[in-house]
């Protein structure tokens, strides 16, 4: 063998070895969405910042299933802190009324460490309809019965189980038309097949600011700082708020120091400023905390929407 053969063979099994290095030490990140979303984005502003700042990310993409296979990915991971699910009310919650049999369990699989970010809820409406805001929609929803066609991205999500307890309570009824997914339900409303849709900012921001849409109601306890116009639904006397939110979970036999350290990298970066700005640009709010608070909100939020979900009396699929 030649001296640069040697040579050679020596500097790729180096780069092999520092590869090999390199992923066993990077922590990933796995999105149970397909890149480009909103979700997506955002972890992906996160995790260069975070890595910016010394704690190396990798992010990949596990879409399918609701979120199943992503969690059950890092359910089975080795609990060392270096993988790292973002979850969400689907995967720690609602997935247990939608499927016959999960392979993970949300409650024994999984251990908290922060959140990461919240969307409010928000009821979308064409520019043309007759009513300008939630109040003025609920008025007319009593004095024509049966005329508002009402999109969803799907029927177990929360900007559909949110407007469904919204209305329960004010006493209107609407007629829902859910969407496999949130981009085609905003098309169907631009396109004038369904007058009002449940969603979050990110995909709709485009069109309210184009003018083609408008907010009839944020359902959160402040403004948008995206479209501080857009009125609550508190401010028209209606005490209800829904946020879409997202989280970070890893197996539940991670080391609390290795849950501690991510915590600490993770809420220093959304606490800072410049961050914050860039998170509110594609409609997120980054919200963090500790890992016993994310405990107590993910009980909260089961307690508060699963039972809803139940009443729909939805089919079970099968994973």
């Amino acid at each position: 063998m030649s001296y640069l053969k040697f040579i050679s063979g020596l500097l790729s099994g180096l780069v092999v070895a520092l590869g090999s290095v390199h992923a066993q030490t990077a922590t990933k990140i796995v999105v149970p969405f397909a890149a480009g979303g909103g979700t997506d984005q955002y972890v992906r502003i996160l995790a260069a910042e975070l890595t910016k700042r010394g704690t190396q990310i990798i992010v990949e993409n596990k879409p399918g299933a609701s979120g199943i296979v992503a969690a059950d990915y890092v359910a089975r991971s080795r609990p060392d802190g270096l993988t790292v699910l973002v979850s969400s009310l689907g995967t720690l919650a609602n997935n247990t009324v939608l499927y016959e049999k999960l392979p993970y369990d949300p409650n024994k699989d999984f251990a908290p460490v922060t959140q990461i970010a919240y969307q409010p809820a928000i009821i979308v409406g064409r520019a043309d309809l007759p009513y300008h805001n939630i109040k003025e929609m609920v008025a007319y929803a009593k004095a024509n019965p049966g005329k508002i066609n009402r999109g969803s991205p799907g029927a177990a999500i929360l900007t559909n189980l949110a407007p469904m307890s919204f209305e329960k309570n004010v006493g209107i009824s609407t007629t829902h038309i859910p969407f496999n997914g949130d981009a085609p339900a905003v098309q169907a409303l631009l396109g004038g097949q369904i007058d009002i849709h449940g969603t979050s900012l990110t995909g709709s921001l485009p069109h309210i600011r184009s003018g083609k849409l408008r907010v009839l109601g944020v359902m959160d306890s402040r403004r948008l700082p995206q479209l501080p116009e857009a009125p609550t639904f508190k401010e028209m006397g209606y005490d209800l708020e829904a946020t879409l939110w997202y989280s970070l979970s890893v197996p539940s036999a991670t080391p609390r120091d290795a849950i501690d350290r991510l915590n600490k990298a993770v809420n220093q970066v959304i606490a800072d400023p410049e961050f914050v700005t860039k998170a509110r640009a594609i409609g997120m709010e980054p919200r963090g905390g500790t890992p016993e608070e994310l405990a107590k909100f993910v009980r909260t939020e089961h307690d508060r929407w699963v039972p809803l979900l139940q009443s729909l009396n939805l089919p079970k699929q099968v994973q």
